[in-house]
């Protein structure tokens, strides 16, 4: 790729990943906004954002089996096309039913992050591409800080479907620039998806998504949440064997068990827990009334500020973390990274009754996150063949919206075990346990990571 092609690609892949992982988390600050607007519960307008993620989760396996073909461009474009259909599907004045399926659509967009770095590792020098992608993805975490304010501050103004407008601007704006931007595969390659892994997958994540989304599931009918748990479990283990089996599978479950691989998947799956948990955590509590005892009572929109710092430090991270990678392997930027996130639990348990210390907690928390999202691809990719670079990661971000998803579950079910009878919110101490929580998280995390470095130090020197 000539020069000036591949400096107008960076910028184009950055503001893809950027795109799809802001409109995906458009649902979150407009929970209540939606119920209010169409009249359903809270519970069914937390759908608004389970639906975009599981649509997503179950998406990118499939896209990046597809992006590791010969139709990587067209397969881009057609996903971009989905989430700009499902964008006017939030937009237009339908009812309830069809935002859900807008907003499944715009979580298709969520499986383009692989995609992204397949394209950065295939068309840009070996050095260029490790820093972009660990830039992209940063970008696909820090998105939910750009897109959270903005929607609120649109939902304030205009309404629902002002801030599900923006949305459709976005969305369409990425997928002129992929349209004028993005090159087609190297050829030699196929791609084939294995459908039945697809299904059972897709019915394996909806089990897990749900079971995280609905709380009061576990606290009323625990024998029936725990049946599903279970089920869950079989199907997915029923999805390793026919991925096993195929010729053609959706993830090659093989390259998955090598350790390197199999242990940051581990890593991001609890560290994932650990840094949504603290995410939800810090919002909840700046938007708690005063009258609770606690909590700063702010509007959605002042509380999506909140997320500013994240948002600003982690883009710092994921910028500093490939010069650090010069003297630093992958798995001890993990440990660290880790390290600092628990930092910011620590500092959340300890001093949270200034509303400035909830700024340098997600501060703490950006930058952790940022270092650990940007030196992730790098521990994958190290042992992966270029051609499954779309593939690999996209499994590492089944694993990570999965963990995420618990996380925001264990924080709701902690703090809901926390609230008194006839209590609308929480025991301030309730937010202390979920804290400590989060540090055990973290502390497996960095455990995991650590291992990995000793395994890394002896393969390099026997």
């Amino acid at each position: 790729m000539a020069r000036s092609e591949a400096r107008l690609l960076v910028p184009a892949l950055m503001f893809i990943a950027l795109v799809v992982a802001a409109v995906a988390s458009l649902g979150t600050p407009l929970i209540t906004s939606v119920a209010t607007s169409f009249h359903v519960s809270l519970g069914s307008a937390q759908w608004t954002l389970t639906v975009a993620l599981l649509s997503g989760a179950v998406a990118t396996p499939v896209l990046g089996r597809l992006g590791a073909g010969p139709r990587r461009r067209a397969t881009i474009l057609a996903t971009l096309a989905v989430a700009v259909a499902g964008s006017a599907l939030t937009v237009l004045p339908l009812p309830f039913a069809w935002l859900l399926a807008g907003r499944a659509a715009q979580g298709v967009g969520l499986g383009l992050t692989a995609l992204m770095m397949g394209v950065a590792r295939d068309h840009l020098p070996e050095e260029r591409s490790a820093a972009v992608i660990a830039l992209i993805s940063v970008v696909s975490i820090i998105g939910a800080g750009v897109g959270y304010p903005l929607a609120a501050l649109l939902a304030e103004l205009g309404g629902v479907r002002a801030a599900y407008g923006l949305g459709l601007v976005v969305t369409a704006a990425a997928l002129l620039t992929a349209w004028r931007s993005m090159p087609e595969a190297p050829e030699g390659r196929s791609a084939h998806v294995d459908v039945a892994g697809a299904v059972v997958l897709a019915a394996a994540l909806l089990l897990v998504l749900f079971l995280a989304g609905e709380r009061n599931l576990w606290s009323r009918h625990l024998a029936v949440a725990a049946g599903l748990a279970v089920v869950a479990v079989v199907l997915l283990c029923v999805w390793a064997v026919i991925e096993l089996r195929s010729t053609t599978p959706l993830v090659d479950v093989r390259a998955v068990r090598h350790p390197a691989v199999a242990g940051a998947n581990l890593a991001m799956f609890v560290g994932g827990i650990g840094m949504y948990l603290l995410l939800t955590l810090i919002t909840r509590y700046a938007q708690t009334p005063h009258g609770a005892g606690y909590g700063f009572g702010l509007t959605t929109f002042v509380a999506g500020l909140v997320l500013i710092p994240f948002s600003v430090l982690g883009f710092v991270a994921g910028k500093l973390t490939p010069r650090v990678r010069t003297r630093i392997t992958d798995p001890l930027l993990l440990a660290g990274s880790a390290v600092v996130v628990g930092g910011g639990f620590a500092l959340f348990a300890a001093a949270r009754s200034d509303l400035a210390e909830l700024f340098a907690a997600m501060g703490v928390l950006g930058f952790g996150v940022g270092g650990f999202s940007a030196a992730m691809p790098g521990v994958i990719l190290a042992v992966t063949p270029k051609s499954e670079t779309s593939s690999a990661m996209s499994f590492n971000y089944v694993v990570r919206s999965v963990g995420y998803s618990l996380g925001s579950a264990i924080g709701g079910l902690i703090l809901a075990a926390g609230t008194g009878p006839g209590h609308l919110f929480p025991d301030d101490s309730a937010y202390t346990t979920a804290a400590l929580v989060g540090i055990g998280a973290m502390a497996i995390t960095t455990l995991t990571s650590l291992a990995l470095a000793r395994r890394r130090s002896s393969e390099t020197n026997p």
